[in-house]
């Protein structure tokens, strides 16, 4: 069998293959609530053939957001629709495990929907007050957000464990915290944006205090559920966060019982300088499996091609691989990637049973 898809267990949640679908916004949603288009767009995905599908960051307070259409899981009604929308993609047939990331947006929150320009929303425009480790902008032009008191912290942290046990009631299979992509944990982390002269900022142990906090909250709520964390291995930027203390903040993150660790990069600054090639952030990832060779790894950036994806796992950089973008392009990703490498693979609904290629023998297994 070829490595990319060998089982895997993941906190105790088995997973048929090694593909990952990363979390992806889609800007999508109506007071926090999944709408028509998730169902189609998640459901869609979930009958891919990959191990494991990670719903987008879904906020856990309203400012929190990245923009006004993000998904949220403050309240019982957004709890509700997400639940809706997962007996939906179950009814289809379905088999994938399905995660929702959980986050806060921090200093990026009240921006507009990229294809409408991404720019930052006042609150006459339908954006909010954003809050964040220091008082410091993302970008010139952005507002400059209020710094988060001890006491905000401590109702963050609630907040992070309420919503995981809304996930949880909602049907999810798996929570993933959003610590990367300079959202608010990431914003900790980061010596850039976070410039505290208190117990959450200054040494790394100060810096990674609130992300772990915010771990073990949630853990502590959902003992039933495995618990990732996604990082950026580093800012790309000067100065930052980089995967050395990445590799510290990990060996953490696995003693406080993480199930998984998401390997990304970058979204902290616009100032930072990533060279864009297939499998660039691979590196990171595999920087982190050295730290942590217990903890399964995820590995991101530019997969789009069935055997660099198999070489990644079969060489033990990482453990499974997230195939974001290209997956978008190709929602039946895994079934081309087994075709490519000569495998079968189970759990392709029936009425698609006719697409299998002519040249390939067995494509699909029940």
């Amino acid at each position: 069998m070829n490595p990319l898809f060998t089982p895997i267990s993941v906190g105790g949640l088995n997973l048929v293959n090694r593909i990952v679908i990363p979390p992806m916004d889609q800007y999508s949603a109506q007071d926090g609530r999944p709408m028509p288009w998730h169902s189609m767009h998640y459901g869609h995905l979930a009958l891919s053939g990959a191990g494991l599908l990670i719903v987008e960051a879904t906020a856990v307070e309203p400012s929190g957001r990245i923009s006004p259409y993000d998904l949220g899981l403050w309240d019982e009604t957004q709890e509700a629709a997400h639940k809706t929308m997962l007996q939906f993609i179950r009814q289809c047939g379905s088999r994938t495990p399905i995660a929702v990331q959980l986050g806060h947006s921090g200093r990026k929150g009240a921006t507009g929907r990229p294809w409408e320009g991404g720019g930052p929303l006042a609150p006459d425009q339908g954006g909010w007050e954003i809050c964040a480790p220091s008082a410091l902008p993302y970008a010139p032009g952005h507002q400059t957000p209020t710094a988060l008191s001890a006491a905000d912290l401590e109702r963050l942290t609630a907040s992070f464990a309420q919503s995981a046990q809304r996930a949880a009631q909602a049907g999810y299979d798996a929570i993933e915290l959003h610590a990367a992509h300079g959202y608010l944990m990431h914003q900790f982390l980061s010596p850039l944006s976070n410039q505290r002269t208190d117990v959450y900022g200054g040494s790394l142990e100060n810096r990674m205090r609130f992300p772990l906090a915010v771990l073990a909250a949630v853990r502590a709520a959902v003992p039933q559920l495995p618990v990732g964390v996604r990082v950026s291995g580093t800012d790309f930027a000067a100065g930052g966060w980089d995967v050395e203390e990445c590799a510290v903040f990990a060996q953490a993150v696995a003693q406080g019982g993480a199930a998984y660790i998401h390997v990304s990069g970058g979204g902290l600054t616009p100032d930072q300088r990533i060279a864009l090639a297939p499998g660039y952030q691979v590196g990171l990832a595999a920087r982190i499996k050295a730290a942590v060779p217990g903890l399964p790894v995820i590995a991101v950036g530019l997969i789009t091609e069935a055997e660099l994806a198999s070489s990644i796992v079969g060489t033990g950089q990482a453990d499974m691989v997230g195939i974001g973008r290209a997956m978008l392009y190709d929602p039946r990703w895994p079934w081309h990637a087994a075709a490519a490498l000569g495998l079968t693979i189970p759990g392709a609904p029936r009425p698609y049973l006719r697409s299998k290629p002519h040249n390939v023998k067995e494509l699909f297994a029940d």
